[in-house]
C-alpha cells in the first residue's frame, strides 16, 4: 500500500512539474540575459508547426528547435521583436503565431466566438421566455368545472372527509 502511495506521489509530481520544463537546450541559450529573455518571450508567441497547439518554447520537435535558433539569430542581428515576428510571418504565414493579429483578414477569428456566445445567450433567453409564456397560457386556459364535474368533486370531497375522521 505504501509503495502505491509513493508511485502515485511521483506521478503527481511529474504531472505538476511538466509545465515547468522547457524544450530550450543549453546550447541554444544566448550569452546576454536580456536578449535571451526576449528570445524566450518571442518563442512563447510562436506556434510549433509540427505540434500545432504548442509554442516553440515548449516543443521538442526539430522544427521548433530550428525556429528557436532562427529567432535567436534575428535577435543577435539586431532585429526588434516586431521585425522578428514579421520575418517569421512572411516566411511561414500567420499560422506561425499562437495569437493571430487583429487585422481585417483575421476579423472572423476574433469576432465569431463572442457572436456565438451572444447568439447562444439570446437563444436561451428566448427559450425561457417562450416556456414561461406557454406555462402562463396553460394556467389561464384551464376552463371552469361544469356543473356535473363540480357535483362529482363535491361528492368525492365529502366521501374523503368521512374516511379521515
Amino acid at each position: 500500500m505504501r509503495k502505491l502511495g509513493l508511485i502515485l506521489l511521483a506521478m503527481i509530481t511529474l504531472v505538476l512539474a511538466a509545465p515547468l520544463a522547457h524544450a530550450v537546450q543549453p546550447d541554444e541559450v544566448m550569452a546576454d540575459p536580456a536578449k535571451e529573455a526576449r528570445a524566450r518571450e518571442l518563442s512563447r508567441e510562436l506556434r510549433c508547426m509540427v505540434c500545432q497547439n504548442q509554442s516553440i518554447d515548449d516543443s521538442d520537435a526539430t522544427l521548433a528547435k530550428d525556429l528557436r535558433l532562427l529567432v535567436r539569430e534575428r535577435i543577435a542581428a539586431g532585429d526588434s521583436n516586431k521585425q522578428v515576428l514579421d520575418y517569421l510571418v512572411a516566411r511561414y504565414g500567420e499560422f506561425v503565431l499562437l495569437k493571430p493579429r487583429f487585422e481585417t483578414h483575421t476579423l472572423v477569428l476574433w469576432l465569431v466566438p463572442p457572436l456565438v456566445l451572444l447568439g447562444g445567450g439570446l437563444a436561451l433567453w428566448l427559450h425561457v421566455r417562450r416556456r414561461a409564456d406557454t406555462v402562463a397560457r396553460a394556467g389561464d386556459a384551464a376552463a371552469p368545472l361544469s356543473a356535473d364535474e363540480q357535483a362529482r368533486l363535491d361528492r368525492l370531497m365529502a366521501d374523503g372527509s368521512d374516511r379521515t375522521a
